[in-house]
C-alpha cells in the first residue's frame, strides 16, 4: 500500500466504491424522511438542528472513506473486507437517525449513541487502513499517522460525550472542540510531506456520484408529492404539475452540478481542494433537503401537515436557493474570475425563487408554486447551453 499515482490516466470509481455508496442512500433516505415528518408538524428548529447534525455525520463518514480510497485503494482482499466492515458501520449510523431526531423533538439530551456506535465501527476499520498505509508508505508516513491520530482522538471524544453525563454548556463546548478536531485533521495531514496522493479527477467523480445518491431523494420526494395529489384528487392537472415540478427540480440541480468541471480545476489548483471539499457538504445537504422538502409538500397536499402553504413551499425554496447560491459561490472561488454573464443570471434566478413563496401567500396551489420554483435552476441550464451553442459561431 504505497499509494496510487495521483496523475493516473482514466482513473475512475471502482465497483466496490459504488457498492459502498449505496449504503449512504439508506442514510439519506432516513434523514429526509425524519426531517419531513418533523417539519410537517411545524417543529422547524428541531427539524433543522437534527437534519444538520445528521447530514454532517453522514457526509463526513463518506468523505473519510473516499479520500483514503482515492490515495490508497489497493483493492486487495484486506481492503475489501475492511470496507465491508465500514459499510456495516454506515448501516448502524442510519439506524440511529430516528432515535436522534426523536430525542431532539422531545427536548431531551441529544441521543446519538447508536450513531456513535456506527462511527466506532467505521473508524476502527479506517484507523487500521491509515496505519497500514503508514507502514507501507514511508514517504507519507507522517501524514498517514496524522490522519489516524486525529480520527482516533475525535472518536474517543465522541464516546466520552455519550458515556459521561455532562452539563449542557460543557457538552456543547466539548462537541464544538471535537468538530474542530474532525475538520482540522485533513488540513494538518495534507501538509505533511506533500500530503496523500489523491487523484483530482477521481475525487471529483466520487463527489459527483455522491451528489447523484443525494438526488435520489428528489426522485423519492417527487413520487411522494405525485402520490399525495393522486390519492386526494386522482389524475388531475395538479398531479401532473407535482410530478413535473419535482422531476424538473431534481433534473435541473443535476444539470447545474455537472456544468462545473471540478476535476480539471482541481488538477490545476490542488491547493483549493479543502474549501471545495467542505463546500460540497453544504451542496449535498441542500440536495437532500430539497428531497425532504418535496416530502413536506406531499404531506401538505395530502392534508397530513400542520403547517401553512407558505411553510410547505419554503421547505423546498430554501434548500434550492442554498444549492444554487453555493454552486455559484464555489464556481467563483475555484476559477477566481468574475463573469458578468453569471452575475446577470443571478438576477432572474433570485427573482423566481422569491416569486414562489409570494405565490403561496397569494393562495396559489402548492403544486403550482413548485412549478414556478422549477424555473430557477432552468435559467442557468438554458442560458449555459445557449451560450455553448453560440460560442463556436462567434
Amino acid at each position: 500500500m504505497v499509494g496510487r499515482d495521483p496523475h493516473e490516466a482514466h482513473r475512475a470509481a471502482t465497483p466496490l466504491e459504488l457498492l459502498f455508496d449505496l449504503t449512504f442512500a439508506t442514510c439519506f433516505g432516513q434523514a429526509a424522511s425524519e426531517v419531513a415528518l418533523v417539519l410537517a408538524h411545524g417543529h422547524f428548529i428541531t427539524g433543522l438542528a437534527g437534519f444538520g447534525f445528521a447530514t454532517l455525520a453522514i457526509c463526513w463518514a463518506w468523505m473519510s472513506f473516499s479520500w483514503f480510497s482515492s490515495a490508497y485503494d489497493t483493492n486487495d482482499w484486506v481492503f475489501r473486507i475492511v470496507t465491508m466492515i465500514q459499510m456495516i458501520g454506515v448501516l448502524v449510523l442510519a439506524a440511529g437517525l430516528p432515535r436522534m431526531f426523536a430525542s431532539i423533538e422531545r427536548g431531551q439530551r441529544l441521543d446519538n449513541s447508536i450513531m456513535v456506535l456506527g462511527y466506532v465501527i467505521m473508524r476502527i476499520a479506517l484507523v487500521f487502513q491509515w496505519l497500514r498505509a503508514a507502514k507501507d508508505d514511508p514517504l507519507r508516513r507522517r501524514g498517514c499517522f496524522t490522519y489516524a491520530a486525529t480520527i482516533a482522538i475525535a472518536q474517543i471524544g465522541w464516546v466520552v460525550l455519550i458515556v459521561v453525563p455532562l452539563a449542557t454548556p460543557a457538552a456543547i463546548m466539548l462537541g464544538g472542540i471535537l468538530v474542530l478536531v474532525e475538520l482540522s485533521g485533513p488540513l494538518l495531514a495534507e501538509r505533511q510531506a506533500g500530503g496523500t496522493p489523491w487523484h483530482a479527477h477521481h475525487i471529483a467523480e466520487r463527489y459527483s456520484l455522491f451528489a447523484i445518491i443525494a438526488l435520489g431523494e428528489g426522485v423519492v420526494g417527487t413520487v411522494a408529492a405525485l402520490s399525495a395529489v393522486m390519492d386526494r384528487q386522482g389524475w388531475t392537472l395538479d398531479a401532473l404539475l407535482a410530478g413535473v415540478a419535482g422531476m424538473g427540480l431534481t433534473f435541473g440541480m443535476w444539470w447545474i452540478y455537472y456544468l462545473v468541471p471540478f476535476g480539471k480545476i482541481l488538477e490545476r489548483h490542488r491547493d483549493r481542494v479543502a474549501v471545495w471539499s467542505y463546500a460540497q457538504v453544504l451542496i449535498i445537504t441542500s440536495i437532500v433537503a430539497t428531497g425532504g422538502g418535496l416530502r413536506v409538500a406531499a404531506y401538505f397536499i395530502d392534508g397530513r401537515a400542520r403547517i401553512s402553504a407558505l411553510a410547505a413551499v419554503l421547505a423546498v425554496v430554501v434548500p434550492v436557493g442554498i444549492f444554487l447560491g453555493s454552486i455559484y459561490a464555489l464556481s467563483y472561488y475555484l476559477v477566481r474570475r468574475f463573469k458578468f454573464f453569471k452575475a446577470w443570471l443571478l438576477i432572474p434566478t433570485a427573482g423566481i425563487i422569491a416569486v414562489a413563496p409570494v405565490a403561496a401567500l397569494s393562495g396559489v396551489d402548492v403544486a403550482k408554486c413548485l412549478v414556478i420554483l422549477m424555473l430557477a435552476p432552468a435559467v442557468t441550464v438554458v442560458a449555459s447551453e445557449v451560450r455553448v451553442v453560440e460560442a463556436p459561431s462567434s
